[in-house]
């Protein structure tokens, strides 16, 4: 068989954007990779919430694979594991520690796990539940790439054994996401899936904003939130809104909130895929405040913060329209500068560098299942 790919990609989701920040990060790398020249087959477990609410069908800049099971994953794609330069896992795949092994098995160029759900993986690790790793696993990889940076990379390395443990932090496709001159109808948005952890926040920093500030308008725009809440009259709460749309929805808010999941607060040096696309929009963004942050925007000069709906309020009110422009405007310079896909691709090569090509062993078997592998190997 020759070779038609470079890189194979297995990821919760490439084609539905529903519920998960997964689709467009691997969206906006993979269009980085294909205009650096990479070929790239993206492989995605068929599942029904996904299938019903998919929102792109085929990519222009890879080979998108539906698979069904396992059988039908190892039936079909194992030359292509083989023949390819690099190979990368990504977080929550279902059934991911079988599907790690298969790669870990299987794969003769660069073997990659990439975490886009760091500080979750852990607190898994830790109580040894994790669905889609097995810690031993971690050290088998040529490449632990991490959404998460800082001292989390040190303790991927120390505790549990990763060979080299990289940042790779989402990015923006900033040919969609840019400014658009649509009207301001919105003084406050915020976008994001419900998580309880996080709600807290959305209540401190919008809902009740929204109560004080009855003649201003507020959006939330996510998935999953529960009936329970209880939406202020002038919030406007739609359930998902399609990538899209995103520049849209931006481009109507005088300003848009950036909240961030207790897991990767207490981790630090995790910046959500929507800060990102937010700071691309070039809409004034006001943040919760996380160690690291100033790594990717500094405070006040590229984003706001806000600990209080006091905070929030007298952004609101108080802040000179031209001075918050100015700050979008500067948060979109440094996604230009340093945040884009081609930006994620083009680290992604380099870490590929990094990585001594080797032959890779032959697999520990004539014929059977992994299992039967794992049984040789643990009687050796």
């Amino acid at each position: 068989m020759s070779k038609t790919i470079d890189i194979v990609v297995l990821g919760l989701s490439l084609t539905s954007s529903w519920g998960n920040g997964h689709a467009t990060t691997y969206r906006s790398l993979i269009k980085g990779l294909a205009k650096g020249g990479r070929r790239v087959l993206f492989l995605e477990r068929e599942q029904p919430w996904y299938a019903a609410h998919r929102d792109l069908r085929a990519s222009p800049y890879c080979e998108t694979r539906l698979y069904s099971s396992i059988e039908e994953l190892e039936g079909i794609y194992t030359p292509r594991i083989r023949l390819a330069d690099a190979v990368i896992v990504g977080s929550f795949v279902p059934d991911g520690t079988h599907v790690c092994r298969w790669v870990l098995d299987e794969a003769r160029g660069i073997r990659a796990f990439y975490d886009i759900d760091t500080p979750v993986t852990l607190s898994y690790l830790n109580s040894n539940n994790c669905p889609y790793l097995d810690a031993r696993q971690i050290s088998e990889f040529d490449l632990f790439l991490s959404f998460t940076g800082g001292a989390t990379l040190t303790r991927l390395e120390t505790e549990f054994g990763a060979q080299r443990a990289l940042p790779l932090y989402c990015s923006v496709d900033v040919d969609e996401y840019r400014p658009i001159e649509v009207a301001k109808s919105i003084d406050l948005g915020y976008m994001g899936t419900y998580s309880d952890d996080r709600q807290s926040k959305l209540e401190d920093l919008l809902l009740e904003p929204a109560r004080r500030l009855p003649s201003q308008k507020f959006m939330v725009a996510g998935a999953l939130y529960p009936p329970s809440v209880q939406w202020p009259k002038n919030v406007l709460h739609k359930e998902h809104l399609g990538p899209g749309d995103h520049p849209d929805f931006y481009g109507s808010q005088r300003f848009t909130l950036n909240l961030t999941r207790a897991d990767m607060v207490d981790a630090g040096y995790s910046p959500s895929v929507r800060l990102f696309e937010a700071a691309a929009c070039g809409v004034p963004i006001i943040s919760d405040q996380w160690t690291g942050l100033e790594t990717f925007f500094t405070p006040h000069q590229e984003v706001f913060l806000a600990h209080t709906p006091e905070d929030v309020v007298r952004c609101l009110q108080d802040l000179d329209e031209s001075q918050a422009r100015a700050v979008g405007a500067a948060a979109r310079e440094r996604v230009l500068a340093a945040h884009s896909g081609v930006h994620r691709a083009a680290e992604l090569e380099t870490y590929f560098s990094l990585v001594t090509s080797r032959p890779m062993p032959t697999p520990q078997r004539i014929g059977g299942t992994h299992a039967q592998q794992a049984t040789r190997r643990a009687m050796t």
